[in-house]
């Protein structure tokens, strides 16, 4: 078995990533009812997803397959944590890993392998320069988990950022043989200000992710593009103002990936009982806000 994942790593070196996404994202939206039902059912019983939980229960009632995927659920299958001061968790999924941004501004990855912030941010040193000496958490989302992105609290967008990339796989595998993985890879940078202060939220895009979604813009991006571009949501200046609840849905993505979240130095305090490889649902208590000192 570790052979064949250190073939498939190979592999996802020489394939051309974009144009199997692209391949992906038209499969997924086939409305065809004998072909998508199939899909559907297949995939519940492989990754044993649990419908119970879903707002629609019945597999046959998503028009394709990415309907089903990024199904929302019901009110109250996620109970949110909202005592003062708690960071909500934004996804389901698992802790790929979580700590303390290095003095020299370097992100842990796994075991021999790192990342720097600022070219995490796309090169931003203004941005990299709001999260130095910060705490970061890298969430992955497995095919079978929620793929809807919460917020772990109120916030104002400033900011948001595509930066186009690769599309490695984000599986543990993965990030433990693909150096700076999560900095190469495809990704949407939501910068917002909070009572945590400053909060970056990166949608790290992988194989097969066709779409990265935000529920201001929509699908981003709309097409293959290899340049970075950004959206100024500061002060009203260029867009209109984005303030998201607490709990409220900030995004999602088209097929599973891995979130990046970010915070400034001595501003939040991560939950004790949270560690590197545990499984966690959105609404969970993540981590507490200090007060700044």
């Amino acid at each position: 078995m570790r052979y064949l994942n250190h073939i498939s790593i190979l592999l996802q070196y020489i394939l051309p990533h974009h144009f199997l996404t692209w391949c992906i994202r038209g499969i997924t939206r086939i409305r065809f009812a004998p072909f998508k039902n199939t899909a559907i059912k297949l995939f519940i019983r492989a990754f044993k997803v649990d419908m119970s939980i879903a707002q629609e229960e019945n597999p046959t009632a998503y028009p394709d397959f990415n309907s089903f995927f990024t199904r929302p659920l019901k009110p109250d299958a996620r109970p949110l944590s909202s005592a003062p001061s708690e960071i909500a968790c934004p996804v389901d999924g698992a802790i790929s890993q979580l700590g303390e941004i290095t003095n020299d501004g370097r992100i842990f990855q796994a075991k021999g392998h790192n990342y720097s912030l600022e070219e995490l941010l796309g090169g931003s040193k203004e941005m990299a320069a709001l999260f130095k000496h910060g705490s970061f958490a890298t969430i992955y989302l497995s095919p079978k988990d929620y793929h809807r992105i919460h917020m772990p609290l109120q916030g104002k967008l400033q900011e948001m950022v595509y930066i186009p990339g690769r599309l490695f796989s984000v599986s543990k595998f993965a990030s433990e043989h693909v150096p700076r993985l999560f900095a190469r890879n495809e990704r949407l940078v939501n910068l917002f200000e909070t009572e945590a202060g400053p909060m970056a939220m990166i949608m790290v895009g992988a194989l097969n992710v066709a779409g990265m979604e935000t529920v201001w813009a929509g699908n981003i991006p709309d097409k293959v593009n290899w340049e970075i571009k950004k959206w100024n949501y500061r002060n009203n200046i260029a867009e209109k103002e984005i303030i998201l609840a607490h709990g409220a849905e900030m995004g999602r993505f088209n097929m599973g990936s891995t979130i990046v979240l970010l915070y400034s130095n001595k501003r939040i305090k991560w939950n004790e009982s949270i560690s590197a490889e545990c499984s966690v649902k959105m609404g969970q208590h993540l981590a507490s806000t200090l007060q700044k000192s």
